[in-house]
């Protein structure tokens, strides 16, 4: 089983990921799957009869609004980066926290590095699919580099003259 850094843990992965190309008929009939966008939207009432739970991938240059009405049925919504120097996934996880107030599980999947973590969970993602090539231990270290933070963010947008002593 695959593991992911989830809530500043490592943790094993329930979770299948659907590819791009998936069709209705590649859903597995048991197990938390995730879908890709084009499918929830072909098919999100039979996704929603399923027993097990569903979650939406996005892919870079999918922005989230599609989702704004079903995010209370959505557990997680993974977030994908073709190459960690794409940025857009940093806003869209930002913007389903502080706009739409989702407040289920973000994700960040593909490219994703020890050197972003910090930065994502600043944004609002709480879980990293970390590449597969990389140390997941060593990884989990991307996320105690900084113990302060001057600006506001996604979690709490304070800055740091107004977070009190």
């Amino acid at each position: 089983m695959a593991r992911i850094i989830k809530d500043h843990q490592i943790v094993d992965d329930a979770w299948q990921q659907l590819a791009a190309e998936a069709d209705l008929n590649q859903v597995p009939a048991t197990g938390a799957v995730m879908v890709p966008l084009s499918l929830w939207q072909t098919h999100r009432d039979a996704l929603l009869e399923r027993q097990d739970p569903v979650a939406v991938w996005l892919e870079a240059g999918e922005e989230p609004a599609p989702l704004a009405d079903d995010l209370a049925q959505l557990p997680m919504i993974a977030i994908h980066f073709p190459v960690y120097r794409d940025g857009r996934g940093y806003s869209y996880a930002r913007e389903l926290r502080t706009r739409y107030g989702y407040q289920g599980e973000i994700r960040a999947i593909g490219d994703v590095l020890q050197d972003q973590l910090a930065y994502m969970w600043r944004c609002g993602f709480d879980a990293f699919a970390v590449r597969e090539d990389k140390d997941i231990e060593e990884a989990l270290q991307g996320l105690k580099g900084f113990t302060v933070h001057y600006q506001g963010d996604a979690r709490d947008p304070r800055p740091i003259y107004a977070r009190g002593a």
